[in-house]
């Protein structure tokens, strides 16, 4: 299912932002060259809003033990965390931000 969760015009570059299309949690990260992408809002080591952590280059840092996830496949690059979060696909129409959740 297709979802309208922002306008670019909300996202300022360098920005994460939770979303809750359809009831899942999704951290919206607009990269500092403009790029869109969606990743699961819950650190796969410990239930935290990734949302509320920092972007250093195309990953989000876990705000409490400093865990990274690439915005791009999910991955972590270090511990704690060991099992990646889910990704979604983002899809942009003109100034209209969509994420892909589901089936």
């Amino acid at each position: 299912m297709r979802c309208r969760v922002a306008s670019l015009g909300e996202l300022e570059p360098g920005s994460l932002r939770r979303v809750e299309p359809e009831g899942t949690a999704i951290c919206l990260v607009r990269l500092n060259d403009g790029g869109v992408f969606a990743i699961g809002d819950e650190c796969s080591h410990e239930d935290i809003e990734l949302s509320d952590g920092d972007l250093d280059g195309d990953e989000v840092m876990c705000p409490a033990h400093g865990s990274c996830f690439d915005v791009r496949t999910g991955k972590p690059s270090g511990l704690p965390a060991t099992a990646p979060v889910p990704t979604y696909p983002v899809h942009i129409d003109g100034d209209e931000v969509f994420v892909e959740i589901g089936d």
